[in-house]
């Protein structure tokens, strides 16, 4: 059942032309800005490894925070929901991309590995059943056709 729909736009502008667009495949550059309003330009290339500029965002690495994002704004909000005081979140998360013999690719599987500290340490154990609430709830994960599995760490304060 849905509550109302939420609409999202941005801009994303290529910016590697060098002179002769996409002539060859090493003659242009895959830089590009995401341009959102009212926001700081977010400067976005490939993966260094399809000849992208390590020193902007890849889409691999948005998405990849995007589900981490998205996770740790969901858990914080169960945690309210169940009367867990959170007073830190840190995550490393980790992705797998496959490629394929065609040229295209696929994300396999993505793990979060969120570290969590509680104020209480009898909500220890209810911290578990949390991250599994987030991610009914999460909108990202809910919208990837891939697993998104969780190995978390709680300590207490």
């Amino acid at each position: 059942m849905s509550l109302g729909e939420h609409h999202y736009s941005l801009t994303v502008q290529w910016t590697g032309n060098l002179g002769a667009g996409t002539s060859s495949y090493r003659g242009y550059s895959r830089d590009h800005d995401v341009l959102i309003p009212g926001l700081p330009v977010l400067p976005g290339s490939a993966d260094p490894t399809f000849h992208g500029d390590r020193s902007r965002y890849n889409p691999e690495q948005l998405l990849l925070a995007a589900l981490a994002q998205c996770h740790m704004l969901s858990f914080l909000h169960v945690a309210v929901r169940h009367g867990v005081v959170v007073t830190d979140y840190r995550d490393e998360a980790t992705g797998m991309l496959r490629l394929n013999r065609d040229g295209s690719g696929q994300f396999e599987s993505v793990t979060l590995h969120p570290q969590v500290t509680l104020a209480d340490p009898a909500h220890r154990e209810l911290a578990g059943q949390m991250h599994h609430e987030a991610n009914q709830v999460c909108f990202i994960a809910r919208s990837v056709n891939f697993p998104v599995h969780h190995d978390p760490v709680t300590l207490t304060a």
